[in-house]
């Protein structure tokens, strides 16, 4: 888009640029979502940013009225395999505020320099300030919806300091901690700290949502002692155990029918430091930063998938909280009915899992480490001596590092790692890209659903060379298809 474009956009506040680009207005000193219901400035007046960091570093300060460090992640780099795109999920992740810049830039294989330098040639802000707008949106939420203190919001949120916390709040908010705290109470907002209600969060989407697809995929591979779903459709509860970098957590979505904007969540942590990496991952599981309209124009117009798509309009693409988890259970059950592979997985969590300290519910216990698989016998698993190889293989190539799964790592390379390893087909290492890294563009070779699909609605065996770059979609609407 050009910024003539752009400027369309925010006079007819389409939401679905929410998250894609920011508009900032010199007059006021303030940046909005493009979706802002406020009175649209003079175009002589705005300015266009491609993050909110950049609208920051610019000295512009969040408008409270739209909220637009609440807005969808771009669903850019969610496709993007460049270092950019890459550098962005690692961002999200929390790897800067883990690891620093240094760090940041050991994962991507690039001097600190060239992130650096490419960050902001691109996005008009570096490293550090894309996860210190990271750190005040995840600050501004747990002000204004918990009572938790507020040295303990700033530790939470990942600062450094109570001071450096202080100031940044008052740059890019235009108000104190407790001015946003006490905004938050005016509004309704507040549910308490973390006790026994968790911290809530609303998990913002743009355009359709078909959560029930979503949730029915989740919910019928869902491992008992690690998932649960309970409910009735359209009102169920998504409940699962998280091995997070600094401890472990739950979490639990529940299900919107009604295409609200946003899913409510709730997180019970055992280290508040792990709230930022909990959300991101919990996006990447449930898709949330999708471009629903992209899809839907490529693939709609596909005389094979269009009355797919108008059937089940926002389908998503779920991922994975935990990539080594999943890579684990798919070569566990690979070539199996997937209730067949949800069993085997049961067993194994029965047998190898970390119990919580106490359970939650049905859950009881986090997914077993692939350390402590790499070394363990899975006698308890009723497979071959071949499959049990396989899994072994996987969990020790995991664990020590020769195969990498986190969210920078070339997709590529990847896939063609795990396919090196004894026992891993191309299905599953494409299933395990398509899941496990977020590529949008991944159809599994040989998918039998997919071929039966193809052949049922009369497409070429080549049909799917016209669903990109969206092909992880195409697989899941053909998974969905109605025999009928």
């Amino acid at each position: 888009m050009d910024e003539e474009s752009r400027y369309e956009a925010v006079c007819s506040r389409d939401a679905r640029f929410d998250g894609e680009f920011f508009f900032a207005v010199a007059t006021t000193g303030i940046y909005c979502r493009p979706s802002c219901p406020a009175v649209t400035p003079k175009r002589q007046n705005v300015r266009f940013y491609p993050t909110a960091a950049a609208a920051q570093r610019g000295g512009f300060r969040a408008c409270r009225r739209c909220r637009p460090d609440a807005v969808p992640g771009s669903a850019e780099w969610n496709a993007r395999a460049d270092v950019v795109g890459r550098a962005m999920r690692l961002i999200g992740d929390g790897v800067v505020d883990r690891e620093g810049v240094a760090g940041l830039a050991v994962r991507l294989g690039y001097s600190a320099r060239q992130v650096q330098r490419q960050l902001n040639a691109e996005l008009g802000a570096g490293p550090v300030a894309l996860a210190r707008a990271q750190r005040a949106h995840t600050a501004r939420v747990l002000l204004q919806t918990t009572e938790l203190q507020v040295a303990d919001v700033a530790f939470a949120a990942g600062f450094a300091s109570v001071r450096q916390f202080n100031d940044t709040i008052r740059e890019i908010y235009a108000a104190t901690p407790s001015a946003l705290r006490d905004a938050g109470r005016r509004a309704g907002e507040r549910s308490g700290g973390q006790g026994p209600g968790g911290v809530p969060l609303r998990l913002a989407y743009r355009g359709r949502y078909a959560a029930a697809e979503l949730f029915d995929f989740l919910g019928c591979r869902a491992v008992a002692g690690v998932e649960e779903l309970a409910g009735e459709r359209g009102h169920r509860v998504y409940r699962r155990t998280l091995r997070l970098p600094r401890g472990w957590g739950v979490a639990e979505v529940t299900e919107d029918a009604g295409d609200r904007g946003w899913l409510a969540c709730r997180l019970w942590l055992s280290e508040l430091q792990d709230l930022t990496c909990a959300t991101q991952r919990l996006r990447r599981l449930l898709d949330l930063d999708a471009d629903p309209y992209a899809v839907a124009d490529r693939l709609g117009a596909d005389p094979v998938l269009g009355p797919l798509v108008a059937r089940r309009p926002g389908m998503r693409a779920p991922g994975a909280v935990d990539p080594a988890e999943l890579a684990v259970r798919a070569v566990l059950g690979q070539g199996l009915p997937v209730a067949a592979a949800r069993r085997l997985g049961e067993v194994l969590v029965a047998a190898y899992g970390e119990p919580l300290p106490a359970p939650q519910g049905g859950l009881t216990r986090l997914f077993p480490a692939v350390a402590v698989l790499a070394q363990a016998p899975l006698a308890e698993l009723e497979v071959t001596e071949e499959r049990r190889a396989a899994v072994r293989a996987v969990s020790a190539a995991l664990a020590e590092g020769s195969v990498l799964l986190d969210a920078g790592v070339d997709r590529e390379q990847a896939e063609r790692e795990l396919r090196a390893l004894p026992g891993v087909s191309a299905w599953t290492a494409g299933y395990v890209r398509m899941r496990a890294l977020g590529d949008p563009d991944v159809l599994p070779a040989r998918d039998p659903l997919v071929r039966a699909g193809l052949r049922a609605l009369g497409a070429a065996p080549d049909a799917a060379e016209g669903w990109r770059p969206w092909r992880s979609y195409a697989l899941h609407h053909l998974w969905h298809r109605d025999p009928r």
